[in-house]
């Protein structure tokens, strides 16, 4: 799964630098402060995103892959929760002020608008659905991630002030699965299905990270990954791996809808687990990638178009893609893919519907002007 996925590394550093003084005017000045990336979290983000084009570019091969869908769930399981515990993490500081409002208006609700049209008309041509409307409450394919997480945020406040934030958002998450009537509208299933993951992101603190990144948990990660996938390979034939998409309520899959409470609380414990031993190797230090974890939302929204598109051409009915070394080409194209749409120049060129500067939109904040006087003067 910002922002950019989210561009919400940024933070200050914890001891900004002392105001300076100058006696012989007798006045004081402070250094504003100085914000840095944090690499860990931009490796985080890249690879999630890495895993998401991959997952994505899995779909048409998981029918004839036993090996390839269990993959596909064991990916599914934690990318997206993964994505969306970070992007809590850098929301606490949300407060509802008029400058958080309005980045979250020209970072998610600006960006939401625009790919939400740009993708109804393109898979008009690659779906060939040309009578398809621009429906701005029904989120189209990779969209529903920005509409849940401005639904998110907005309520950030609300999950600072209560007790028990964690336990209640698990309590709405089980609650959903039992409302098939909940509908389509803003994806609200899949926002309340994933809720707890970014109130749990809200909960965490630099600590918290530390202690999964410590060396004993990445020797153990090892022996759960392999049980995951040991597990998923199982459970191809007999589990529906659609739960890890928390889309849908327990009416849809056939089952009694007292399955939807259990499913949704045990499949969090899965997925923080395999969260946990993500991150776990995620290194801290700086790396070739680390510089596209700022841009990994423009990966995210903009590979949609090319999966659609090689959908298109069915790409996949060529017989190569379904062999062992088809599927790694495949695998290495997507990561290679999302990871150009990460870059720099790719950025520049999509500033303006993912990160547009839109000063003219606001009124100043009265506040600021007075600060930004007083700095002139001085």
């Amino acid at each position: 799964m910002t922002q950019k996925l989210p561009s919400h590394s940024d933070r200050q550093t914890q001891n900004p630098p002392p105001a300076s003084s100058d006696r012989a005017s007798g006045r004081t000045s402070a250094a504003p402060p100085i914000k840095e990336r944090d690499a860990f979290f931009d490796n985080a983000k890249y690879l999630a995103i890495v895993l998401v084009a991959v997952g994505h570019a899995w779909e048409p091969l998981r029918a004839e892959s036993r090996t390839v869908t269990a993959l596909y769930t064991v990916v599914y399981a934690f990318h997206m929760p993964a994505f969306i515990v970070i992007s809590g993490y850098f929301s606490r500081t949300f407060d509802a002020s008029p400058q958080k409002i309005k980045r979250l208006l020209t970072g998610v609700i600006i960006p939401y608008v625009a790919f939400e049209t740009a993708f109804t008309y393109f898979t008009r041509w690659s779906d060939g659905v040309p009578d398809r409307p621009i429906s701005l409450l029904d989120p189209l394919y990779l969209t529903w991630f920005l509409a849940a997480l401005f639904i998110w945020r907005l309520t950030t406040p609300i999950w600072k002030l209560v007790r028990w934030p964690l336990p209640i958002a698990l309590g709405i998450a089980a609650l959903a699965t039992l409302a098939p009537s909940i509908g389509q509208d803003l994806d609200l299933q899949r926002v309340l299905q994933f809720l707890p993951y970014f109130v749990l992101g809200l909960c965490l603190k630099p600590e918290h990270f530390r202690l999964v990144r410590r060396w004993n948990v990445r020797i153990v990660a090892v022996p759960v990954f392999a049980g995951a996938l040991g597990f998923a390979y199982w459970a191809v034939r007999r589990m529906d791996y659609g739960w890890f998409f928390h889309r849908s309520a327990a009416e849809s899959f056939g089952v009694p809808a007292w399955y939807g409470p259990v499913m949704a609380l045990a499949l969090f414990g899965c997925s923080l687990a395999l969260v946990a031993c993500f991150l776990s190797w995620i290194p801290g230090r700086r790396t070739w990638f680390t510089a596209l974890g700022a841009g990994t939302l423009y990966g995210y929204l903009l590979h949609g178009f090319v999966i659609q598109a090689a959908n298109h051409w069915q790409w996949s009915r060529h017989g190569w893609a379904h062999r062992p070394l088809g599927e790694i080409a495949v695998t290495l194209v997507a990561a290679s893919m999302v990871t150009v749409l990460c870059t720099p120049p790719v950025q520049r060129l999509f500033r303006f519907a993912l990160e547009p500067q839109m000063d003219w939109a606001f009124l100043k904040d009265a506040a600021e002007v007075t600060r930004n006087r007083a700095v002139v003067r001085r």
